[in-house]
């Protein structure tokens, strides 16, 4: 899942089959096109309970069911889909009390030049309602001796609630803040009982940050890191050490835009046997539904996993910002809102 995927915001893949990615995705909105805006059905909602101002243009919302009823299990990282009232579906990291079963956190920073979603919600007061589908994690924390979270700015959401895990667990963690100015950086009171792991780096205050000065030196670190681009790709170029783990990143947008025109292909949808050829300027997603065969989606920009689908047949282009490099080279999975094919003809499992 922070401020919205689609409006500037973040994902790590869950290592999850895709089957059990879609039985998750029972739960969420089902949307009719890759805008998100499409009519909703079987819609569960949520009560704007509570606004809380937590720093220059971010807010945090409470959300619960009408009825006060159990919500859904959480686990670090893991982030909900917000269905605004105009059919608008963006994604926000789950940053409360995972412990509360009965509400969810999320804050969400305003973003003038984006596409509207945060917003929206800005301008939403206490007592709205809005629909919501999830919670699903592309970001799973995975054991570790020591951990180094690595936030910039509204990245802290889904770091949050992995600081608290490993805090109650009892392992050693450290974790690079950053933003640009003290007054960009929301739950810092959140973060001072951690006096001493937390390191806070204000741009303002002492210029551009020197990364390479945290770079873990041995293998029993695992590294996750949410922010902006710039700061992620450099993350990314960390080589992990001998024997020890790659960063983990989740990002606001799809790290590489994705080329305007390629070449066609055929897609089939194995379950019904239906297929169509994907002409250069559509989306295998678009093709399949123009067809009748429905695939799910929210952000369209291969971030948020919604749309992962097993392959069956044929070797996928893929062009998301969620698989590492073994799972690309094992071509058993794509997001077809981005993605396309290397063959003449994909089998996907749909």
């Amino acid at each position: 899942m922070s401020t919205s995927l689609a409006d500037s915001t973040p994902r790590f893949r869950s290592t999850e089959s895709a089957a059990t990615a879609r039985l998750r995705r029972t739960y969420r909105v089902l949307t009719g096109n890759a805008a998100g805006t499409s009519e909703k059905r079987n819609a569960v909602h949520l009560i704007i309970t509570d606004r809380r101002h937590l720093a220059n243009d971010v807010v945090e919302f409470t959300l619960r069911r009408p009825d006060g009823a159990r919500l859904p299990d959480w686990s670090p990282g893991a982030h909900i889909d917000v269905i605004l009232p105009d059919g608008t579906t963006r994604q926000y990291s789950l940053c409360g009390d995972r412990w509360d079963a009965h509400t969810y956190g999320i804050a969400v920073q305003r973003e003038d030049a984006g596409r509207g979603g945060s917003v929206a919600l800005h301008n939403m007061p206490v007592g709205s309602t809005v629909g919501f589908g999830g919670p699903r994690n592309n970001f799973r924390l995975a054991p570790a001796a020591r951990y180094l979270f690595i936030a910039g700015g509204i990245g802290v959401t889904p770091i949050l609630p992995m600081v608290r895990q490993a805090d109650l667990l009892g392992i050693d963690w450290r974790l690079l803040y950053l933003g640009r100015s003290r007054s960009a950086l929301a739950y810092r009171d959140e973060l001072a009982p951690f006096e001493g792991r937390v390191s806070l780096h204000c741009a303002d205050e002492a210029g551009r940050a020197m990364l390479e000065e945290w770079r873990p030196a041995d293998a029993e670190t695992r590294v996750y890191a949410c922010g902006p681009t710039r700061l992620l790709d450099a993350v990314e170029e960390w080589d992990a050490a001998p024997g020890g783990f790659a960063p983990k990143t989740e990002r606001f947008a799809a790290s590489t835009p994705p080329p305007s025109t390629t070449i066609k292909f055929d897609v089939v949808a194995s379950r019904s046997g239906a297929s169509t050829t994907v002409r250069a300027e559509e989306t295998v997603t678009a093709a399949l539904r123009r067809i009748g065969v429905e695939v799910l989606t929210s952000c369209a920009q291969g971030v948020c996993g919604t749309c992962e689908t097993d392959v069956l047949s044929g070797r996928p282009e893929h062009r998301d910002s969620l698989l590492d490099d073994a799972e690309r080279s094992a071509a058993s999975c794509m997001f077809p809102c981005v993605s396309r094919s290397l063959d003449a003809r994909l089998v996907l499992d749909l």
